[in-house]
């Protein structure tokens, strides 16, 4: 400014030269300050991806991102026993996924109830290819990020089903747009002819009683364009955050990797490009955003149906994208549980990869609970050959009965989902797990807590003698502890009864040491077992499993170390 009033007192043309000048050199300081902040941000956005991974390493929930699906149906066989879903869960700890879509699509394969061994080994080989590409998982991320942060810092993730809900409503308006932009078209010409006409060849003001028509008919069509545009303008952040992630995934290079590239094949065609279509919906909501600007928008409109003809193009859009973007959001959402495996495989190099059969049985060296920290957690071996079999699991109060059998049925849905496995060798058989760990009463249903226990272990017992082709594989902690020691003793030796010898093997975790007398009677029946010592006044577990049943117990103890008034008990024996 100063260097352009200096040139003006000395002549036009000096003058108009600074203007000149200075105006290329503000406007490309200008791109060059847009492109610092777009960096600044990308590199934020980059570390804080990175600090995330950091923290699913560590287990630092507070810095793990809350799943954005957590719903799973009620009376899930395992949902809630595995802790497979909703805060601080499997699914939490695994979902890096960019949509709702995707991390719903992560939680329906953690719960799926009956396996798949084709899908799981398919699964595994995608899986395998896709953790080497550390830089394209993250770029997914990134690039999701960034349009977010263009859109204003939107929080969340998207929802395609948003977009699929705005395609399948209201109904096809293209015949009456058609001909509304069809008579408006008309009015606005002869408009323009009258208006020239009057103003050049001095003819009367005809132009009014037209123009009023056009008005009116323009005023008529409202209801359904306003309607329209609401509902799209609304989902703008979506479908730019879509267009983002989905031109990154049209544009990678895929290279050898034949199965990604196999699945990203929806976004690779030419005749249903995502850079096609979603841009040109891009287009005809950036033209219909201009009722944002009431002045021009009205002086547009009364010159040429503006909105009219916008609205047609988007019905028209809508209408290509109703024929692809189910396919698109598909493939995307099966990407992205891929990726939480594949990231999840990433952070976790000593995990690996199970070996899954057609057959029974199931054998484990190292198993670990992937929601233990590193520094806690104790891994264990086991192996269950035949169906028909169990083992009863006895040991003390805290000394890991309840971790050891959601770390067998967790690494199994782990592993069913098309993951890696927190272990150092797993080969497993197919099964449909049912787990009887957490269980709640109801004080809105009438339920005690034995009473829904008991439902719970009829749902098992039903389901174990399902005509099914997979044997089901049970987890049941602390059988019966809803009631007294005598009822609890005969009801457990019953059920226990029931289960062994039917389409199924698992585990079954009791206090009751008179339960693993089973054992003696029934060759199908083993025991294992976990202790814990007391040294310096202090209860100490190991948490190993051992074969054979419990030999102590620690209830006593535990109420004496703790203060309570108990007879005749010495902590030191026992």
């Amino acid at each position: 400014l100063i260097a352009a009033f200096a040139g003006f007192t000395m002549n036009n043309t000096l003058g108009w030269t600074a203007v000149a000048l200075f105006a290329l050199i503000f406007i490309g300081v200008a791109r060059l300050h847009g492109r610092v902040k777009t960096s600044l941000r990308r590199h934020e956005i980059w570390r804080q991806i990175k600090r995330t991974h950091i923290a699913r390493m560590r287990l630092d929930w507070d810095k793990i991102p809350a799943p954005s699906v957590t719903d799973y149906p009620e009376g899930h066989p395992f949902a809630l026993d595995l802790d497979l879903a909703g805060e601080r869960s499997v699914h939490h700890l695994l979902d890096t996924a960019i949509s709702r879509g995707g991390s719903a699509r992560l939680l329906d394969w953690l719960l799926a109830t009956v396996p798949d061994l084709e899908k799981i080994q398919h699964r595994q080989a995608l899986v395998r290819e896709l953790i080497p590409l550390s830089a394209f998982r993250e770029k997914l991320t990134l690039v999701a990020s960034m349009a977010s942060a263009k859109d204003g810092g939107i929080k969340g993730r998207f929802d395609g089903l948003r977009l699929l809900r705005w395609l399948e409503q209201g109904g096809d308006k293209t015949a009456q747009l058609r001909q509304a932009l069809t008579v408006l078209g008309g009015l606005s010409a002869v408009n323009i002819v009258l208006i020239a006409l009057f103003q050049f060849a001095g003819i009367p003001p005809l132009f009014i009683g037209t123009l009023a028509v056009y008005a009116l008919y323009s005023a008529f069509q409202w209801n359904t364009l306003g309607g329209l545009f609401d509902d799209a303008l609304r989902l703008q952040a979506e479908l730019n955050r879509l267009q983002a992630v989905l031109d990154y995934l049209e544009h990678y290079p895929y290279g050898k990797n034949v199965l990604l590239r196999t699945l990203c094949a929806p976004f690779l065609e030419d005749a249903a490009r995502p850079s096609r279509q979603l841009g040109r919906v891009g287009r005809t909501l950036a033209a219909a955003s201009l009722q944002r600007n009431p002045v021009l928008w009205i002086t547009v409109n009364l010159i040429v149906p503006w909105d009219v003809f916008f609205a047609y193009q988007l019905e028209r859009n809508k209408q290509d994208l109703a024929a692809v973007l189910p396919r698109w959001l598909d493939a995307l959402h099966e990407l992205e549980a891929l990726i939480a495996l594949a990231t999840f495989a990433y952070l976790n190099p000593a995990h690996v990869f199970p070996v899954i059969t057609s057959g029974a049985g199931l054998k484990i060296t190292s198993a670990g609970h992937p929601l233990i920290v590193a520094e806690s957690k104790v891994s264990n071996d086991f192996a269950l050959n035949n169906v028909g079999e169990a083992v009863i699991i006895t040991g003390s109060n805290m000394s890991g009965k309840s971790s050891f059998l959601r770390t067998l049925g967790v690494n199994l849905q782990l592993a069913y989902a098309g993951g890696v496995v927190d272990a150092t060798d797993f080969e497993a058989g197919l099964f449909r797990v049912f787990a009887c760990i957490r269980v709640s009463d109801s004080v809105v249903d009438g339920f005690s807590y034995f009473y829904a226990e008991v439902r719970r272990l009829k749902a098992l017992l039903n389901a174990l003698k399902e005509d099914n082709p997979y044997p089901l594989f049970f987890l049941i902690d602390e059988i019966f502890r809803g009631t007294n020691n005598r009822e609890r003793l005969i009801g457990s030796r019953a059920y226990i009864r029931a289960l062994v010898g039917g389409n199924g093997m698992g585990l079954i975790s009791t206090h009751d040491l008179e339960l693993v007398k089973l054992a003696d009677e029934m060759a199908q029946i083993t025991n294992d077992h976990f202790k814990e010592e007391v040294i310096d006044g202090r209860m100490v577990f190991d948490y190993r499993l051992r074969s054979g049943p419990s030999p102590t117990t620690n209830a006593l103890k535990i109420m004496q170390l703790e203060g309570l008034p108990i007879d005749d008990v010495n902590p030191a024996s026992d």
